[in-house]
């Protein structure tokens, strides 16, 4: 008789690691994610968190939050579905949906539920869910959750993903889902070219703007203004509010009879607790900032240029990045696991990420700054590197 918790006890990988002192994940930070946080009393400077504008310890964000927990409590107590809906939470799907100039506009508990709702209830029996290959993890699992079959495409490949679509019948229901901005690299999607191969296969379009949102395109309303496509070329973008919006949450908008489905079909929203209303005022309050005010977008794309070349002329690799995510690779599992060492006792904050999250002898230190960091905190975080790469032999 097999025990099913028997993978549990023969799992080792990261035992081995915390016994080698390579460990990077799960480090409980013991202040606000600003520039700087504290980490086991010694303080380290952030350079690896999604709080792109610094939006997450801004004083107004933090008021807005305070305020809506003192006039509706620490929570709806029930999905919005029934007893959890605030008039607040409708405001702000409208607010969304106009920000991103679409008609309606449906939010979620987290990002990741977004994912798994829209694509899940959407994505039926002898459709087709067509994916790049460094698709977010949730829009996969979103997909296997689903009634239809994912079909892959190579990394920001048009003529791929052509060719992929070119051998799909004809009558079947057809969505491309890509990411704005990917995660990992930080490289945009091609977009027009995408739109252009959509049309010709009558396939819907679904942008992930988790990482665009608030950062590209002229006023920060994400890939779609950046490439000139909101007219309705793209059917659905999608978001989170846990990057620039600072808080939980996720987010979908598009035409007015496509949310109404999602917002009766999808079981993670209708199966899930409402957003606190603190988050919903924060995600209210952050729109309402990035509205306003570039200044913050321009101060993060500024540090993150001066950032990004120093570690080039140091002879860092970090890729074909445009945006606030910087790559940094470094080759093996091992050498970025030593690294994250070196550099978190030089006292910076790093994110390891190693296969099978990305290819094997492709690891990366993935970089990000706030728009709150200093031209000081960006030279010592080059130091760092300096010292780090030299001591492993990354850089010479």
């Amino acid at each position: 008789m097999s025990d099913i918790f028997e993978k549990c006890r023969n799992y080792k990988d990261a035992k081995l690691a915390m016994r080698m002192g390579i460990y990077g994940y799960f480090q409980p930070i013991e202040s606000a994610q600003g520039p700087e946080v504290m980490l086991g009393g010694k303080k380290y400077i952030m350079a690896g968190s999604n709080n792109y504008l610094g939006l997450a310890d801004d004083p107004e964000m933090k008021k807005a939050a305070s305020e809506a927990a003192l006039k509706y409590g620490t929570g709806c107590a029930g999905s919005r579905f029934l007893n959890g809906n605030t008039k607040a939470a409708d405001e702000l799907e409208a607010r969304l949906a106009r920000f991103k100039r679409k008609e309606a506009g449906l939010i979620f508990s987290t990002g990741y539920q977004m994912n798994l709702g829209v694509v899940s209830c959407l994505v039926k029996k002898g459709d087709y869910a067509i994916v790049d290959k460094l698709d977010h993890a949730s829009i996969l699992d979103g997909v296997k959750l689903s009634d239809g079959e994912m079909v892959r495409f190579k990394h920001n490949d048009p003529a791929d993903l052509d060719r992929v679509l070119s051998k799909l019948p004809e009558e079947s229901g057809k969505l491309i889902i890509v990411d704005g901005v990917f995660s990992m690299e930080g490289d945009i999607c091609p977009l027009p070219e995408i739109v252009k191969i959509a049309r010709k296969y009558g396939a819907r379009i679904m942008v992930d703007d988790a990482h665009a949102t608030g950062i590209i395109g002229k006023t920060g309303r994400g890939t779609c203004e950046y490439f000139g496509l909101e007219n309705g070329e793209v059917d659905l973008v999608v978001g989170t509010c846990s990057k620039t919006f600072a808080t939980v949450g996720g987010f979908v908008v598009g035409d007015a009879d496509i949310i109404h489905y999602i917002r009766h079909n999808a079981r993670s929203q209708i199966f899930s607790a409402a957003l606190p209303p603190a988050s919903v005022a924060s995600i209210t309050k952050a729109l309402e900032l990035i509205e306003n005010d570039t200044s913050r977008r321009d101060n993060l794309f500024r540090l993150t240029a001066k950032l990004k070349k120093g570690l080039e002329d140091l002879g860092f690799d970090l890729g074909t990045s445009t945006t606030p995510i910087l790559p940094v690779h470094v080759g093996s599992n091992e050498n970025c696991f030593k690294m994250w060492r070196a550099l978190h006792e030089l006292g910076i904050f790093s994110n390891p990420v190693v296969s099978p999250a990305v290819p094997p002898g492709h690891a990366l230190m993935r970089l990000t700054l706030m728009a709150t960091h200093t031209d000081e905190h960006v030279a010592k975080i080059i130091d760092a590197f300096a010292q780090a790469g030299r001591s492993i032999g990354v850089i010479k």
